[in-house]
């Protein structure tokens, strides 16, 4: 059995993980991501007791429970590469014996549910509306330095967006997967459902001009047109592909939800976004003491 060396997964001298700073036993079998460190308050207020609260860099997290279901709540910050490190990092808390640095035999399946922001890229999509991504979409590069394999659907709803965008021919490559059907069916109702899109980046990455032109000046028209049977493209954001390629590959159960503070066609942008994201986090937290 493989040893995992000390300078591959990092324990710090009170054998918490190195980045998030915590333990097995202070992290929960069901966790909310959020990207806003400060956003972690705004979940853990809503549970019935909090038994661990932990700050570390970005990384803020809050145990508790809601009623006996048991949660953490964890910032990621922005980006798929911060999800790089807390996707693996979470998922050596459940899955490796910190003393012995060896993966368990038993492998232990996690419920890990990003609630964001997003904007838009559907007129009908409207500003403080909820999605729940269908698919996450990557134009980062994060999930090729992983083993990855795809579905048939999920390979050929890539083929078409390829054929329709054509960014694989330039220096972006993009990949797909998809939600966890465990945890999307229970986010049906006020939800749209979609592929979101994950960029690496809020400006050009997205198509916002500010001072530098863009090599992709009508990506956002492509992204807005693409359709795939019953599949198209919901909106856009900076973590859900990520989460979902790994969650995919480590065998977790991942579901990534949204609330719409822009919409990129009207050029809308929410009057209060707290008031809609504190909507989100209620209807999140009901439904997983309910179905979770």
């Amino acid at each position: 059995m493989r040893t995992i060396e000390a300078s591959e997964l990092i324990i710090n001298n009170r054998g918490a993980v190195y980045h998030i700073n915590c333990r097995p036993e202070e992290i929960a079998d069901t966790i909310i991501t959020v990207g806003d460190p400060d956003r972690v308050k705004e979940v853990s207020k809503y549970f019935d007791r909090i038994e661990f609260k932990n700050h570390h860099r970005e990384f803020n997290t809050h145990t508790g429970y809601i009623g006996n279901k048991r949660i953490s709540v964890t910032s990621t910050g922005i980006g798929p590469d911060n999800i790089d490190i807390v996707i693996n990092e979470l998922d050596a808390l459940a899955n490796i014996d910190l003393e012995t640095r060896t993966v368990k035999s038993e492998i232990k399946s996690l419920n890990i549910i990003r609630v964001g922001t997003s904007g838009s890229l559907q007129k009908e999509i409207p500003i403080d509306s909820f999605v729940a991504s269908t698919h996450g979409l990557g134009l980062d590069n994060l999930m090729h330095f992983y083993n990855m394999q795809t579905n048939v659907e999920d390979n050929q709803i890539l083929q078409a967006f390829n054929n329709h965008t054509q960014l694989n021919e330039s220096s972006v490559a993009p990949y797909i997967n998809g939600a966890s059907p465990k945890l999307l069916k229970e986010f049906t109702e006020d939800f749209h459902h979609g592929i979101t899109v994950t960029c690496p980046g809020f400006y050009g990455p997205q198509g916002r001009v500010l001072r530098m032109g863009l090599s992709h000046p009508n990506l956002i028209d492509q992204l807005t047109s693409f359709h795939f049977g019953q599949h198209r493209i919901s909106n856009f954001e900076m973590e859900t592909s990520a989460i979902y390629g790994m969650g995919k590959i480590l065998g977790h159960h991942c579901l990534s939800l949204s609330a719409i503070v822009a919409n990129r066609i009207t050029k809308e942008f929410t009057s209060d976004g707290n008031a809609t994201v504190d909507k989100l986090i209620l209807i999140t937290l009901e439904n997983i003491a309910t179905f979770i």
